[in-house]
């Protein structure tokens, strides 16, 4: 696509409103763009479309019209949760109109530096501990992205001593033609999105679209022990900066001082950060990380490696990797009740994410897990849940396939929430069950390993229930 201010008497369809749309529509029309706004939800479910009525934007809902996408429109940047099967993105795409998503529109604006951060967990909370970190070292970040604020609002009110982080999700990145980030992170990939993508490769390939326009001028920030991301480096052609726990002290970049896996679990471990000098400093004891469990062990060295790549000096880092204690549905502390303690992690929507969280504690764990069935292969959970759980309860969509995973890793204590027609029942079900099995010093962990869409709009909303049905035990 070109600058957004070329498209002045131009048609641009915009797909999708929430608030991304509204605010790549207003963008355009500032612009002098003839915008269109189209969304399958009917009139009366689209709040934003009179806001942009009144500025003179045409919205259209309830449907795609067959003529929505005609020979003149220029551009469709589309939502990035909308797949590229829609009729509308496939007849632009037939059409030879460029397909974009709000990032690309973003960067053409944006007069600060772009920190992007991708992944497939810990997104979320390596960005926000990266705006602490920056913050921390004077260099004026501005969060946005998947993360909430719309990165094109952000933009139009960012300066270029601003400093931009902002997390991207493969749908984000999929729709991305001359992005450029200054300093990129990958943190890690896994099987997901899997009924977006279609494949592995073009899911990984997604991910990768955000390093292929950096230059040896930028910086790429990249996982030594996830072998994706080491495959991918091969292509990169910006500076390499690694991060690792597990596999090697690296040359240039952050790790563990001594690795994980090597040595006694006991021994005193650090993160430390080698330089492109060679010189070597020490940020933070491992046992003052701010968050608990070995997968954030590995957030706080890639949120450390981006924000020395973005400037920050060594020193600034140890307070916000001190004081940082996360962020909501993501390992989160939700209350301690008769020696019991309740963990919110609903954002673990794979296998993975919820390993990794059962890793982050001894044992004794009751774990609630199901939902969405997207046909992934829970097995992966089989090991360590004979090693760190004492009971399973599951509900959604894959609770029976949860339930036969739990009896593989040989537990006795498996309750099955068949209630899939009230979900705050269900999930008021399944901590009550969880509750009765749990004994002082176990901890009750809300970690699905699936999507929420079965029986929740949202991974957030799901977690919130959660919340509320532990505080009402």
């Amino acid at each position: 696509m070109n600058h957004p201010n070329t498209y002045k008497g131009r048609h641009v369809v915009v797909l999708g409103l929430a608030k991304s749309g509204v605010h790549v529509a207003k963008l355009f029309h500032e612009r002098g763009a003839i915008v269109t706004v189209n969304d399958k939800k009917e009139r009366h479910l689209c709040p934003e479309a009179s806001e942009l009525e009144a500025l003179g934007i045409c919205v259209v809902c309830g449907s795609h019209p067959a003529d929505l996408v005609h020979d003149d429109v220029s551009l469709l940047v589309k939502n990035p949760g909308i797949p590229y099967t829609s009729p509308p993105v496939q007849q632009a795409l037939a059409k030879g109109i460029d397909v974009v998503t709000e990032v690309e529109v973003a960067s053409w604006i944006c007069p600060a530096p772009i920190i992007g951060i991708t992944g497939s967990n810990g997104k979320t909370t390596t960005t926000t501990w990266v705006g602490r970190m920056l913050d921390a070292a004077g260099l004026n970040p501005i969060v946005a992205g998947n993360i909430g604020t719309p990165l094109c609002q952000a933009a139009e009110e960012a300066t270029a001593d601003n400093m931009m982080v902002v997390e991207l999700s493969s749908f984000q990145l999929k729709g991305t033609d001359q992005f450029r980030p200054r300093v990129a992170s990958l943190l890690n990939i896994a099987e997901t999105h899997l009924d977006y993508h279609g494949s592995m490769d073009d899911y990984v390939d997604s991910k990768a679209r955000m390093f292929a326009n950096m230059t040896a001028e930028d910086v790429a920030v990249l996982n030594a022990d996830d072998e994706s991301c080491v495959h991918i480096a091969r292509h990169i052609e910006a500076r390499q900066m690694w991060f690792s726990s597990t596999k090697r002290i690296v040359g240039n970049g952050v790790f563990v001082e001594p690795p994980f896996g090597e040595g006694d679990d006991a021994v005193e471990r650090s993160v430390v950060y080698r330089d492109e000098q060679g010189d070597v400093h020490t940020l933070i004891a491992v046992h003052e990380l701010g968050l608990p469990g070995r997968y954030n062990v590995d957030n706080a060295l890639a949120a450390s490696a981006i924000s020395l790549a973005a400037g920050a000096e060594p020193a600034s880092l140890y307070e916000p990797l001190r004081s940082f204690k996360g962020v909501e549905h993501r390992l989160e502390y939700v209350l301690e009740r008769e020696g019991v303690t309740y963990y919110n992690n609903s954002k673990a929507t794979n296998t993975i994410a919820t390993r990794m969280a059962l890793e982050a504690f001894d044992g004794n764990i009751v774990l609630i897990a199901g939902g969405l069935d997207r046909g992934l292969d829970f097995r992966e959970l089989v090991p360590v849940l004979r090693e760190r759980a004492k009971a399973v309860v599951t509900l959604g969509e894959t609770r029976n396939i949860m339930a036969n995973m739990a009896r593989e890793a040989g537990l006795a204590n498996i309750v099955i929430v068949d209630n899939v027609d009230n979900a705050t029942e269900a999930v008021q079900q399944a901590v009550a069950e969880a509750s009765q099995l749990a004994e002082a010093g176990d901890v009750v962990l809300l970690s699905p390993a699936c999507a929420s869409w079965d029986m929740f709009p949202s991974y957030e909303e799901r977690g919130r229930i959660f919340k509320a049905a532990v505080h009402s035990l």
